[in-house]
């Protein structure tokens, strides 16, 4: 979702490893998320989970993230984002989670604005995400109890880490182009 973003703008395209982590009953819904970079965020559905629960379930997912994160990039760098606008996009919000995640990790790495772009999120999410980035862009928000955003695609299937990582590159190549 963020190659075609990153290509309109001009802009460098990079990407920020999350992971979400699932509640144990009903692994979809997320009591929280963490980035590849240690970055936590738990929603509402962690509560009555015990600290060492969160606390194993955040390491064992931070590992996944790091793992993840380091088979995309594969020795490509991470794109310089300090003082600079970082736009996050996502091909939707549910919980919110991964989200907020997200634009905890792009301050840690000091943007100076932060963007959330997606093209559809529940409006009970979106408020909370608008209390964490400086601008929100999204399509459609839907007022739905029970949001799925696979519900707004024909084709929701997964995104390969090569096809991840060949993003990466033709990013990287279209930003030695343009300079």
């Amino acid at each position: 979702m963020a190659e075609p973003v990153a290509r309109e703008l001009h802009a460098p395209l990079d990407l920020i490893v999350i992971r979400k982590v699932g509640h144990p009953l009903q692994p979809e819904l997320a009591i929280g998320a963490v980035s590849s970079g240690g970055d936590v965020v738990f929603t509402e559905y962690a509560a009555g989970f015990s600290d060492a629960d969160l606390r194993q379930w955040v390491g064992a997912t931070m590992s996944a993230a790091q793992e993840l994160e380091a088979r995309i990039r594969h020795g490509i760098p991470q794109a310089p984002i300090a003082g600079m606008t970082a736009i996050v996009v996502d091909d939707g919000i549910a919980t919110s989670a991964t989200m907020l995640c997200a634009s905890a990790a792009a301050r840690r790495r000091g943007a100076a604005r932060i963007v959330c772009a997606v093209p559809v999120a529940p409006d009970e999410s979106l408020r909370q995400v608008r209390m964490h980035f400086d601008d929100v862009v999204v399509l459609q928000s839907v007022a739905h109890p029970h949001f799925a955003v696979g519900r707004f695609y024909a084709n929701f299937a997964e995104v390969s880490d090569a096809d991840v990582r060949a993003a990466l590159e033709r990013g990287r190549l279209r930003q030695d182009s343009e300079r």
